[in-house]
């Protein structure tokens, strides 16, 4: 096994991930849980770039969408009710 298979293997454990978070977010149906599944994501869509050779991007990634969307959506799950109503 060469080194560039690890890789792929590697990369695609981690999409594998982001799809799981992903579907997590989508269909939790408690708000709080659904965004940490988001910065669960995020910060495996980080890893994926900084894996793809994009560290500057990662780290805008990180930041931003695991840190200020995370904590400004947590903020917002304070100030209402965390579990989501069921539809009509």
């Amino acid at each position: 096994m060469n080194v560039l298979s690890v890789d792929m293997a590697i990369q695609f454990g981690i999409l594998l991930g982001v799809l799981i978070a992903a579907y997590l977010t989508i269909t939790m149906r408690d708000l709080l849980s659904a965004a940490i599944a988001s910065a669960a994501m995020s910060l495996l869509l980080s890893l994926e770039f900084y894996m793809l050779h994009a560290p500057d991007v990662a780290i805008a990634e990180a930041a931003v969408g695991a840190g200020v969307v995370t904590a400004i959506v947590v903020y917002g799950i304070a100030k209402t009710e965390r579990w989501e109503r069921e539809g009509p």
